[in-house]
């Protein structure tokens, strides 16, 4: 758990899962927890369940990076069925081209390289579907980029494009983002995202290896709190102040 105003961090345990995350709520107390009113994570619905439960007046916001990476991942499952309806009609050549065009996909266009922009101009030219899906894809990361009223506009037209593109991966990844919409939403508008802890996450695998021989993860955890908490224990030979 990190703290959006203060960046540090302010608790930690062992697990992935409601019981862990419900010790958090159980340490704050129902009084406290009343008081909570953003917080912010990825689309985990374990999350949002203890969330819901145990955050009654909270807003949980659903981090647009990992949206982001949904529509990542159903571009890539659309890059694999063309890629194999390539390969099972006898195109190998074309198969192993679609193949190699996958980082092209992925990157954003301003990052692209010449070979990368390449290639993307030859899926426009052979594999239409290919090339809606990513299309798709950026629209969807412009969307969640832009944030406030606009952006919420821009990702309601999305979703009904999402609705009659008739490809699967992007119908199901437009339902996905339904289900999660009022997560989404709030983060777009209270520009609230996940960054602060997926750089803590960054920070803490640098802490990790200097935590090799360590014989629990409690030790490991002392450690990111102290390093990452600001905590400041009085130390040997210090006076008291």
């Amino acid at each position: 758990m990190v703290d959006h105003d203060s960046g540090r961090l302010v608790w930690a345990a062992v697990g992935r899962d409601k019981a862990t995350l419900n010790k958090f709520f159980d340490l704050v107390g129902d009084e406290r927890c009343a008081t909570i009113r953003q917080l912010s994570a990825d689309g985990a619905s374990w999350i949002g369940d203890v969330v819901a439960e145990r955050a009654k007046n909270a807003t949980l916001c659903v981090e647009g990076f990992h949206v982001c990476q949904w529509a990542s991942k159903a571009l890539d499952e659309v890059r694999r069925q063309v890629g194999n309806e390539a390969r099972k009609g006898g195109m190998s050549g074309h198969a192993k081209e679609l193949k190699d065009c996958r980082y092209a996909l992925w990157r954003n266009p301003e990052d692209l390289t010449a070979r990368q922009e390449a290639k993307l101009a030859w899926i426009a030219k052979v594999n239409s579907p290919l090339y809606r899906a990513y299309l798709m894809k950026e629209q969807l990361r412009i969307a969640i980029r832009t944030k406030g009223v606009l952006a919420l506009t821009m990702l309601d037209e999305w979703l009904a494009w999402a609705q009659r593109c008739r490809i699967p991966a992007f119908v199901e990844l437009g339902r996905k983002i339904r289900r999660n919409i009022a997560g989404i939403e709030a983060a777009m508008l209270n520009n609230l995202s996940n960054a602060l802890v997926e750089s803590t996450n960054t920070k803490l695998r640098v802490l990790h290896r200097m935590a090799f021989g360590f014989k629990q993860p409690e030790h490991l955890i002392a450690l990111a709190l102290l390093d990452r908490g600001g905590y400041c224990p009085p130390l040997p030979g210090r006076q008291a102040a």
